[in-house]
């Protein structure tokens, strides 16, 4: 089923993290044809560039060199070498205003992360890496606006869930041809840990392009190796050239159903869960564009979540909910509800910890910019049972775990299973009297757009805390892609249902792939959704489907009947 590959796919082989295969062009070796000269970039700057957590005067930024044929992605080997890097205002880089070089090597897997320090705020800037001789692509980036400044928008793609087994990047593509956007936030599942044949497209779980290395993900080199391959797609090295990234992780960066104390995806005979979390957070640390305790530098800690301020207009908190939850509940027959529902309210169970809580509650209460943004992996809008068909149940959880059994009302991996830390933060919304808070969340692989209500139960007399825009899935499936289902109408039927049963649920698209665009203004803030033809596709074309919004002070969503439009960047 893996369709032929396109121009775009053919420039740049997707591989292991190696050299293009067949290339006898030396790495070191000045080569006299154009042709020459770009198989040679290629093969020490396989991986692209990346930049990352904009601030009014610095940015991340991040490349990995491949100094010898035998230093591929994991395999420990190489020599040490320096890497320059330059930050100019001109793409022909006549104005560098920052320059600097940095050492890599193996223990890093020759990755290459430097914060670019003493810009100017608002900016757009290109940068660039050099290594043995050769030129990386020129990537662009931008600065956040200052801290007292007042911008007339912001602008972000919405992405998560992009699993490569599953189809072509596609939303990726179609979002770096995009020229209205400030930086993009990815809210999770950037990679997934299975090996081939074991969630693919479909029914079938097909895979469009295997996984590598070729077995689930559990050594550091694994992780490093699969992290090199998903940097080596066109498409999201391209949308990477383009824009800063905001992102967090969920739980397939280091495995399903993540917890701090182990997983469901991981097994006694795979070692120890500490010293594999920690492997996959080594290899997380080194291989994107992300600040962890606050810095680029490497090996100084694993805390991930942490506030980005935009000007004025918006305030960026990302979230972390996986290093520090306890484990999920069981549910699994005969636990009966009023049990479950003791234990997922439980006080002293938590998604997000104590620490990071703390640090939620504070940031909400503090914030001075207008729009309080909350980067959130898992979904917070409260899930009630809904009289789904019986047939529908199973497939639908395989996709968001939403639907219960035996009347059983949550989703346990999500706020649903912790609803105490969720009472917490609301009820400090409340006490506050917080306006213009919004909750952009990814992971289960469908498009929603909720009021946050305080109590559900009496919903819509009772006030909402905020709103939750939900983004689907740039590849992983979805429901419509478990079921089989030649239409949407099974899937209509579920989904009116859950709205019915959850008045506070808006929106709702269980069947399409895409990405989103975040829109604030000082009146709304606006979602828009967009979805992509078959993933199976390269060259899967895009189209606008719905847009939701919440103007100023409701903390209500509407229908808005266009996407955003024009230039205000």
């Amino acid at each position: 089923m893996t369709p032929p590959a396109s121009s775009a796919v053919r420039r740049r082989t997707i591989l292991a993290g190696t050299a293009a295969a067949g290339t006898t062009t030396a790495l070191a070796t000045t080569v006299a044809n154009p042709a020459g000269a770009e198989a040679a970039r290629r093969e020490v700057f396989a991986h692209g560039v990346a930049s990352g957590d904009p601030m009014p005067d610095r940015v991340v930024l991040w490349t990995r060199v491949t100094p010898t044929r035998d230093a591929t992605p994991g395999s420990g080997k190489g020599p040490r070498v320096s890497v320059q890097w330059e930050v100019a205002t001109d793409r022909r880089f006549r104005k560098v205003v920052r320059r600097g070089e940095v050492v890599t090597s193996k223990s890093r897997d020759h990755t290459v992360k430097v914060d670019a320090t003493r810009l100017k705020p608002a900016r757009w800037y290109y940068y660039r890496f050099t290594c043995k001789g050769q030129h990386s692509p020129v990537g662009r980036t931008r600065t956040a606006p200052a801290d007292n400044a007042t911008p007339a928008n912001l602008r972000f793609g919405v992405v998560s869930c992009a699993n490569l087994q599953a189809g072509w990047f596609s939303a990726y593509r179609h979002l770096a041809r995009r020229d209205d956007l400030h930086a993009v936030i990815h809210l999770g599942d950037y990679l997934y840990e299975y090996a081939p044949g074991e969630y693919g497209y479909g029914q079938k779980d097909v895979d469009v392009r295997p996984h590598v290395p070729a077995r689930e993900m559990v050594a550091l080199g694994d992780y490093r190796q699969r992290h090199a391959q998903y940097k080596q797609d066109p498409d999201l090295q391209d949308l990477h050239a383009r824009y800063p990234f905001i992102v967090t992780w969920d739980d397939h960066e280091s495995t399903n159903d993540a917890h701090k104390d182990g997983a469901e995806n991981h097994q006694p005979d795979e070692g120890d869960w500490a010293a594999r979390r920690a492997r996959a957070h080594r290899a997380y640390d080194e291989w994107m564009p992300v600040r962890l305790n606050d810095t680029a530098r490497l090996g100084d800690g694993t805390r991930l979540f942490r506030e980005l301020r935009f000007g004025k207009l918006a305030q960026l908190s990302m979230l972390d909910l996986r290093t520090y939850r306890d484990e999920q509940v069981a549910t699994a027959a005969p636990t009966p509800v009023p049990s479950l529902e003791a234990k997922v309210s439980d006080p002293d169970r938590t998604i997000a910890g104590r620490a990071q809580l703390d640090w939620l509650n504070r940031s909400l209460r503090r914030a001075k910019p207008q729009w309080k943004i909350v980067g959130n992996p898992v979904m917070i809008a409260p899930v009630t049972f809904a009289q789904v068909p019986t047939e529908l149940v199973d497939p639908v959880n395989d996709v968001t775990g939403i639907l219960p059994r035996d009347g059983a009302p949550y989703n346990v991996d999500q706020w649903d299973g912790y609803t105490d830390d969720r009472r917490e933060v609301f009820a400090g919304i409340r006490d506050r009297r917080l306006r213009d808070v919004v909750f952009l969340t990814g992971d289960i692989h469908s498009g929603w757009a909720c009021d946050l209500p305080l109590d559900a139960a009496t919903y819509p007399a009772s006030e909402s805390a905020g709103v939750e825009f939900v983004c689907t899935s740039v590849t992983s499936n979805n429901l419509k892609d478990i079921t089989g289902a030649p239409s949407r109408t099974a899937s209509l039927a579920v989904e009116a249902t859950i709205m019915a049963n959850n008045r506070h649920v808006k929106y709702l698209n269980f069947d399409d792939h895409g990405f989103s665009v975040f829109d604030l203004t000082p009146a709304r803030a606006q979602m828009d959704y967009f979805v992509i033809g078959d993933r199976a596709d390269p060259k899967a074309g895009v189209s606008w489907t719905a847009s939701w919004a919440t103007e100023s002070g409701t903390n209500r969503v509407v229908p808005v009947d266009a996407p955003v439009g024009g230039r205000h960047v």
